[in-house]
């Protein structure tokens, strides 16, 4: 995460809380200073976690501009009403809340402080298209962290903002983006059995793809909207098919190319070159995954 700037004011620290997450009209409840405020943020391509904290009793108003915001406090809850539907956030039910709406969170207790997840709203539309195979299901208006699809999305979400900060590659930020937003839709949204193509047949044009493009920044949504079902339609068939995940048997197609190409090596190229060309942005996971396939780290495969 990116930390902000100690605010000394209440305007420097709504500017503060703007630039990390949303633009928003900030009335402080009591006469305390701003000294208490914490805020820090992280971007992932189209999706931003931020943690906030305002250290006094607030109410803030918003309307979300060009974005979906998933308000989850660490401790306490948030009363907020959306247009003219009140809802709760705890720590075990995120409030969901729509772009270019308007929003008051009536009061923001001094010692709640929460994680927010901002995903902008054309992005989560064209990922859900793909994630849903087509599906129009709209955003619904909270999240069940008590779920263990929910636990899980809160999980990744924390891993996620507590790993250090940096330039990242485009082919990362690409890979966590999706990962973040196809975890936030299969525990959002309820599943829908209504699915019947054959799986073998899509299981077979996903891999079929794969094969042909191995080094692609592939997403869940990228494979389901290529077999043309949804990701847990997907999924399945994997699983009764392959006995494995997509992402696993992408996994090993990249690692047999990196092989191959190792096996070819002139000396122009190092481990980390060819590992990249072929869609591995993380080093110590490749090299261990390849050294559980071919018994043997990549360098000395190489050097063979």
């Amino acid at each position: 995460m990116q930390p902000v700037a100690d605010p000394r004011d209440w305007d420097e620290a709504s500017h503060a809380v703007s630039d990390a997450y949303f633009p928003h009209a900030l009335h402080p409840l009591t006469h305390s200073t701003a000294s208490n405020v914490s805020v820090d943020s992280m971007a992932i391509g189209p999706v931003r976690i931020a943690h906030i904290g305002w250290g006094a009793p607030v109410t803030v108003d918003t309307d979300h501009p060009g974005g979906y915001a998933v308000n989850i406090p660490l401790s306490g809850h948030l009363d907020s009403v959306i247009g003219r539907q009140e809802l709760v956030a705890t720590p075990d039910s995120a409030t969901i809340y729509p772009p270019d709406t308007p929003t008051s969170i009536r009061r923001w207790s001094e010692s709640c402080r929460i994680i927010g997840v901002r995903f902008e709203r054309d992005y989560l539309h064209r990922e859900m298209t793909n994630i849903l195979a087509g599906h129009n299901v709209p955003v619904p208006d909270h999240l069940d962290l008590s779920t263990p699809a929910g636990a899980g999305w809160l999980r990744l979400v924390r891993s996620l903002s507590d790993a250090p900060t940096g330039q990242q590659h485009p082919l990362v930020t690409q890979q966590l983006s999706g990962a973040l937003t196809t975890a936030f839709v299969l525990a959002a949204v309820p599943d829908d059995d209504t699915d019947t193509r054959p799986r073998p047949r899509i299981v077979k044009r996903v891999l079929d793809e794969m094969h042909d493009d191995p080094a692609r920044p592939w997403t869940a949504g990228d494979m389901a909207a290529v077999a043309g079902v949804s990701v847990r339609r997907l999924q399945e068939g994997f699983r009764e098919y392959l006995n494995a995940s997509p992402r696993d048997c992408l996994v090993d197609i990249r690692l047999q190319r990196v092989h191959d190409d190792l096996l070819r090596g002139d000396g122009t190229f190092t481990v980390a070159d060819i590992a990249m060309r072929w869609g591995f942005t993380h080093t110590g996971r490749f090299a261990a995954a390849y050294r559980q396939k071919y018994g043997e780290p990549p360098s000395e495969t190489l050097r063979r």
